[in-house]
């Protein structure tokens, strides 16, 4: 902790990595006017990516009306992992917490976030974040809600994570020093890798189902073949962490496995074109299977962030 700060607050940063998004005054309007118990201190953190620092005019044109510090922080490597270890250097909180650039906070998030760790002592704690989709979109995608994120639980318990919408104790020794990896900064998974890591040696994450986000979905994210990009990508990942902890022959058993599963999914894709949302749900399956093969064969992510996302 800093020296001259109120120890008998509870010290909650706020991290939001920006690249090139005009969404960020939302963001951060929204944070403005979120509900703050009376024992909680809070600072924001600004990572601007950009090789310029692009976001540094909008920051310093908000700061008059920020009820919080603002802290900005130049990080110009275009690769999200700088940004969010740049939050995790700056944070000097019991908590650190992310939120997106494209995305607006309720009220009630961040209380909802602190209670749940203060109930269960959790490493981490998820939040939900609600896709907003315009008219533009299609039916399928809107009707089966392809965009909205929540954890994926495995034998009842949460084994990663994501940075959409979570809270750290940073007082954590599962959390306390750790990093996310330089290599994953522009394909993504960053989160994967770091979450997983955790739960690898005991740590807990948890859900707080009221801690609600939202994020409206842009055009260019509103298709099928941006689906599944980020469905490979993902796979891409799980397949790299499953790669990195066996020997060749469970490698091999696991490629054999993925591509069962891949097979499968694309015979329900077949047997179900009837309907396109589970048709969709099917497809994306099967490319999320693929992509776990690639990554457990050791190839390269594809890249979705900085310049490439903003291509």
């Amino acid at each position: 902790m800093r020296s001259g700060l109120d120890q008998s607050l509870v010290h909650v940063d706020i991290g939001v990595c920006t690249f090139r998004r005009p969404e960020l005054q939302d963001t951060l309007a929204s944070l403005f006017a979120l509900v703050v118990p009376a024992d909680i201190r809070i600072r924001l953190i600004i990572a601007d990516n950009d090789e310029t620092p692009s976001a540094s005019e909008l920051v310093d044109s908000l700061r008059a009306r920020s009820p919080f510090e603002l802290v900005y922080v130049h990080c110009p490597k275009s690769n999200i992992s700088i940004a969010r270890n740049a939050c995790l250097a700056e944070s000097d909180g019991d908590y650190l917490v992310f939120i997106d650039d494209d995305e607006t906070a309720a009220p009630e998030w961040l209380a909802a976030l602190l209670d749940k760790a203060s109930e269960t002592a959790a490493d981490a704690v998820l939040g939900p974040v609600r896709a907003l989709y315009d008219e533009g979109a299609p039916d399928w995608m809107r009707e089966g809600d392809f965009h909205s994120t929540r954890p994926v639980w495995v034998g009842g318990e949460i084994r990663t994570g994501y940075t959409c919408n979570v809270l750290l104790d940073m007082r954590s020794p599962r959390i306390r020093g750790r990093r996310f990896a330089l290599a994953l900064g522009q394909s993504g998974g960053e989160d994967t890798h770091f979450f997983t890591q955790v739960t690898d040696i005991g740590g807990s994450i948890v859900f707080a189902e009221q801690a609600l986000l939202e994020e409206k979905v842009p055009a260019k994210r509103a298709s099928l073949g941006w689906l599944m990009k980020r469905r490979f990508r993902s796979g891409q990942t799980h397949g790299r962490i499953v790669g990195a902890r066996h020997s060749l022959i469970q490698r091999i058993k696991h490629i054999g496995l993925a591509m069962l599963k891949a097979g499968f999914c694309g015979m329900a894709f077949l047997g179900t074109s009837a309907s396109p949302i589970t048709r969709n749900r099917y497809l994306l399956r099967a490319t999320l299977h693929c992509g776990a093969i690639s990554g457990i064969m050791g190839m390269r992510e594809i890249r979705q962030y900085g310049s490439m996302e903003a291509a």
